[in-house]
């Protein structure tokens, strides 16, 4: 059962997203919250497997909210969603560098909220890669000059290969047939990167990938 908590200043929108989600047997929403603040009491307090996060949230917003769920060591398996009226959003970039998994437009169709939902909960693939590829490439642009990024220099070079793959947002089992290796191997290899950069999941793989100047947009589109 994939474990859900609803952050949400608009109660019609938790509304509508807790009809969606609970009409399917592997979802169960077990809190809803109006703010911030109580998104980060109610992830504490269920220990979720995903939280749906605005953005624009009263008392704490849904990107300081995310940056303190990623700070929790107690919360280090909770995945954060962002949802955003806008697939352009700069503050959407700044909660997947802060630790989100991935994003959702809140007008998605319902089949697409459910199925990011399951995808997001199995940390299998970002999701919407290629739209998220587009927004972080736009954000991308602002960036003049790679920072230095010392943490790279510990992949090698396949690892390199797989990083910037994952950037591409290509399935473990599309960087399988890439590699001609195992589905197996491919999982491994990723989950390598991961430990290597201290990264939680394969969204911030992508933030890295880009920030280090290893894609660029446009690159892999």
């Amino acid at each position: 059962m994939i474990r859900v908590v609803l952050a949400d200043d608009q109660t019609l929108v938790r509304a509508g997203f807790r009809s969606i989600l609970d009409g399917e047997p592997d979802i169960e929403v077990v809190a809803e919250a109006g703010d911030g603040a109580e998104a980060l009491g109610m992830t504490r307090e269920h220990r979720p497997d995903l939280v749906l996060m605005d953005i624009r949230m009263p008392v704490v917003d849904g990107l300081e909210a995310t940056r303190r769920i990623v700070a929790d060591e107690r919360l280090r398996d909770v995945k954060v969603v962002i949802l955003t009226t806008f697939d352009l959003d700069e503050y959407v970039y700044g909660a997947l560098k802060a630790g989100a998994s991935g994003f959702l437009v809140k007008d998605t169709e319902p089949m697409e909220l459910i199925h990011g939902v399951r995808v997001a909960a199995r940390g299998d693939a970002l999701l919407a890669p290629s739209v998220t590829r587009r927004l972080i490439g736009e954000f991308a642009e602002r960036i003049k000059e790679p920072p230095p990024a010392p943490q790279l220099s510990s992949l090698t070079e396949r690892e390199r290969e797989v990083l910037v793959a994952v950037a591409g947002g290509l399935s473990n089992d599309e960087l399988a047939d890439r590699l001609v290796v195992s589905h197996a191997t491919a999982k491994t290899h990723v989950s390598r990167v991961l430990t290597k950069l201290n990264a939680r999941d394969r969204a911030q793989l992508v933030v890295i990938a880009y920030e280090a100047g290893l894609v660029k947009p446009g690159w892999l589109s």
